[in-house]
C-alpha cells in the first residue's frame, strides 16, 4: 500500500518553504511521495492576484520538477466550485487505490479542523501531519497536545508532528516583491522564477 502526503493551498505562488515543507515530510514520515494540490476555487477566501488555476498548476509543475518524490495534482484546480478538501480526500482514496494518505497542514490549520466541511470525514480517511512555528522544547510539548486533543476529539487517531524550520518566506512577499521589481532568487525555485517572469505576473493589480 502506497503512502502519500498531500499539501495543499493557493500555491499563489509556490515558494521555497512550499517545497522544504513537502521534502521534509517525504523523509520524516517514510512517504512514496507527496502531491502538492493547488486550490481551484477556495471556499472561504478569495485567492488574492489569482492568475487562475491552471496557471497556479504550472507553477507548482515548476517548482517540484525534477524533485523526486514531489508531484502535482490537478485534482481540485480541475472540479468546478469550492475546493473542499473533504472532497479531495475522497477522490484520491479512490483514485489511488486505498492508499494510506496523510494530510500536511500548518498548526492553525488544524487547530480550526472543527470548522471545515465533515471534520470527522476527512481524519477517517487521512491522519493529520502538522507543524508550526519554532519554539522552545516545552512549548512545542505543550502544543503537540494542543494539537492531538482537537484531533482525538474529533474522532482522529493521534497527529504526527514534522520536524520543520519555517522560514522567513509567503506568497504575499514573493508578489510584493513583483510588484516593486525587487528580485525574488532567494524566494522561490528557479522554475517558479522563471515562470513568473515569462508571464508577467504579479505586477499589477489582482488577476495580473
Amino acid at each position: 500500500m502506497s503512502r502519500i502526503g498531500i499539501l495543499g493551498g493557493s500555491f499563489n505562488p509556490p515558494h521555497n518553504a512550499h517545497v522544504a515543507l513537502a521534502l521534509a515530510a517525504l523523509e520524516q514520515l517514510e512517504l512514496d511521495k507527496v502531491l502538492l494540490v493547488p486550490a481551484g476555487l477556495a471556499p472561504h477566501k478569495e485567492i488574492e492576484s489569482d492568475p487562475g488555476a491552471t496557471v497556479r498548476l504550472d507553477l507548482c509543475r515548476a517548482a517540484v520538477d525534477r524533485l523526486e518524490g514531489l508531484e502535482v495534482s490537478a485534482i481540485e484546480a480541475e472540479r468546478a466550485g469550492p475546493s473542499f478538501t473533504v472532497d479531495t480526500l475522497r477522490q484520491l482514496k479512490e483514485e489511488e487505490g486505498g492508499s494510506e494518505l496523510a494530510l500536511i497542514l500548518g498548526e492553525d490549520m488544524v487547530l480550526s479542523l472543527a470548522s471545515w466541511r465533515e471534520p470527522e470525514e476527512i481524519l477517517r480517511l487521512a491522519r493529520i501531519a502538522w507543524t508550526g512555528r519554532a519554539e522552545g522544547a516545552e512549548a512545542i510539548a505543550d502544543r503537540r497536545e494542543r494539537v492531538a486533543e482537537v484531533v482525538t476529539d474529533l474522532g482522529g487517531g493521534r497527529p504526527v508532528y514534522i520536524d520543520f524550520d519555517p522560514m522567513s518566506v509567503s506568497s504575499t512577499l514573493v508578489r510584493e516583491r513583483c510588484r516593486a521589481e525587487q528580485p525574488i532568487d532567494a524566494l522561490v525555485p528557479e522554475g517558479v522564477k522563471r515562470l513568473i517572469g515569462e508571464l508577467g505576473l504579479y505586477r499589477g493589480g489582482p488577476g495580473s
